[in-house]
């Protein structure tokens, strides 16, 4: 996927409501995002991976986040249940 080699992204994973039957027209997409090493993008640059992700997926809002942004009480859910669609090799 050329935006994960673009952004250093080392693994790409889709969760929430996109991968249950009530996302709908208005659902966002939740996208969970490892980087690799000294590749994490500061916010600006965070805002500017939504909004081509944004452009991906036909204009829905995105947010991403990195395992370290997910809330203690529920990031090991977010792990659990993520499905990934890209993942870097080596």
């Amino acid at each position: 996927m050329f935006f994960c080699r673009e952004h250093g992204v080392k693994q790409f994973a889709i969760f929430g409501s996109a991968l249950r039957e009530d996302f709908g027209p208005e659902s966002d997409v939740d996208v969970l995002v490892e980087f690799e090493p000294g590749r994490t993008p500061g916010l600006l640059g965070v805002a500017g991976m939504e909004r081509e992700l944004s452009d991906l997926f036909g204009g829905r809002k995105v947010d991403l986040r990195t395992p370290e942004d997910l809330s203690r009480y529920f990031r090991q859910d977010v792990l659990d249940t993520a499905e990934v669609q890209y993942a870097q090799r080596g």
